[in-house]
């Protein structure tokens, strides 16, 4: 073979990448014992990035576009300056393209429930599910925090990681954002947001943007969904009082309803239950202003009115203002109304 075969054969006239399936976000020119002829051409399509390195070292990265290189751009890249050691380069260069499009429906979930802290119930434990998309912006970063010198890399390789990315700071973004956490269970869109503000940072770190996330699903304790199910109730009558011992009142019916039906006994139980127990605080009231309204105290103790069951009224209505279901103003308001009945 004369040596014009040798050189023609050595060299490289064109580096590109068409990819040829979805999912690879880093992948490696095969250079074997080629080099790069001066004034080859590089082609770096929409989408994609170049990135040259030299002696393990990044040299240089290029953006879309078709790219001449020379001696003068790029002079440890080519064998030209090396004719008296027949091509034997002490150089050794890789060019690696990166998949800049985006990585869209990755899937995150909570294979078991997960504990956070929330500051009206302490610790919380939920499973919750969505996806997210994100894509490469700075290949260097990726490729030597990630990547590396790999001949291919794609999603199902950082999948594990980025799952682990997003479980690790669920409780952070509950945190930091400072929502109480029944406004971000009930809000799947303020929810996906607060986990965006943590995370964008986090994907940085290694290169990556994270274009978007959402929450499809969050699961609770069946007595933490109860409180929240009340929550959006309420949302739906709004902060009117009387509305609201409608909507308790409504509640507490079936089980009433339940507890006569299987011969009484359930009532009272019942009676002391959240929603019924605010209804019964209404009935109370009325009974009381009934009695005071005929002017005889007697009046009031003859329909089994007892001071004791209007103090256990009020520590429901504590408890509610406790869990933000009541505003301060409604209980004192309500605290007042019972309290002046009794006088």
């Amino acid at each position: 073979m004369g040596l014009m075969d040798f050189v023609k054969k050595q060299f490289i006239d064109i580096i590109q990448w068409t990819e040829d399936s979805d999912g690879t976000l880093a992948w490696r020119f095969p250079m074997a014992d080629m080099e790069i002829q001066n004034g080859a051409s590089l082609t770096v399509r929409e989408s994609q990035m170049a990135l040259f390195v030299n002696e393990g070292k990044v040299a240089d990265v290029f953006g879309p576009g078709t790219h001449k290189l020379t001696t003068q751009t790029l002079p440890v890249l080519t064998y030209l300056k090396n004719w008296d050691k027949l091509f034997e380069s002490p150089f050794k260069s890789d060019v690696y393209f990166f998949s800049t499009r985006q990585q869209v429906d990755q899937k995150w979930g909570t294979p078991q429930p997960i504990t956070i802290r929330d500051k009206d119930f302490g610790a919380v434990r939920l499973r919750a599910f969505g996806n997210y998309s994100f894509r490469v912006v700075e290949p260097k970063l990726f490729h030597t925090e990630i990547s590396g010198t790999r001949d291919s890399y794609g999603v199902g390789d950082l999948d594990g990681q980025l799952r682990g990315l997003v479980l690790q700071n669920i409780s952070n973004a509950i945190a930091s954002s400072g929502i109480p956490f029944l406004d971000l269970a009930s809000n799947q869109l303020t929810f996906a947001q607060a986990l965006t503000t943590q995370l964008a940072p986090e994907f940085a770190k290694i290169g990556l943007k994270l274009e978007g996330m959402t929450v499809q699903n969050v699961s609770l304790p069946e007595e933490l969904q109860k409180i929240l199910d009340q929550k959006i109730g309420m949302g739906m009558v709004g902060n009117d009082m009387g509305k609201f011992m409608q909507y308790q009142t409504a509640q507490a019916i079936p089980k009433f309803a339940e507890g006569a039906a299987g011969g009484g006994g359930g009532i009272a139980g019942d009676a002391m239950g959240l929603g019924a127990g605010v209804a019964l605080g209404q009935v109370l009231a009325q009974n009381l202003a009934s009695g005071l309204q005929g002017g005889a105290g007697a009046a009031a103790q003859a329909v089994g009115v007892k001071a004791e069951d209007v103090m256990a009224t009020l520590e429901k209505l504590g408890d509610l203002k406790t869990k933000g279901i009541l505003t301060q103003e409604e209980f004192d308001a309500k605290k007042a109304e019972l309290l002046k009945k009794l006088v």
